[in-house]
């Protein structure tokens, strides 16, 4: 009994040691993305180079465009006018 409690606790151990060391997935916005094929928008935007998003998009039936989060950036702030 003693052995199985010990294992337990090493087990519950090992899985809390996993856990801790896991963060979020990171979103990479390379300015290339392969879109077209059921990628949805703006497709898979994991390509640092054109070269490289076409190489990947050979024969797959899609194609490459410039990621739009990149090319144009966040929206600019509207102001806010006064009526005076």
């Amino acid at each position: 009994m003693r052995n199985a409690k010990l294992a337990m606790l090493v087990f519950l151990a090992a899985g809390a040691a996993t856990m801790a060391g896991a963060g979020p997935a990171a979103a990479h916005d390379y300015p290339w993305c392969v879109t077209g094929g059921g990628f949805g928008y703006p497709g898979d935007c994991s390509y640092r180079s054109y070269a490289q998003c076409i190489a990947s998009a050979s024969g797959r039936r899609v194609w490459c465009n410039v990621n739009p989060r990149v090319a144009y950036g966040r929206a600019p702030r509207s102001r806010a006018y006064r009526d005076y």
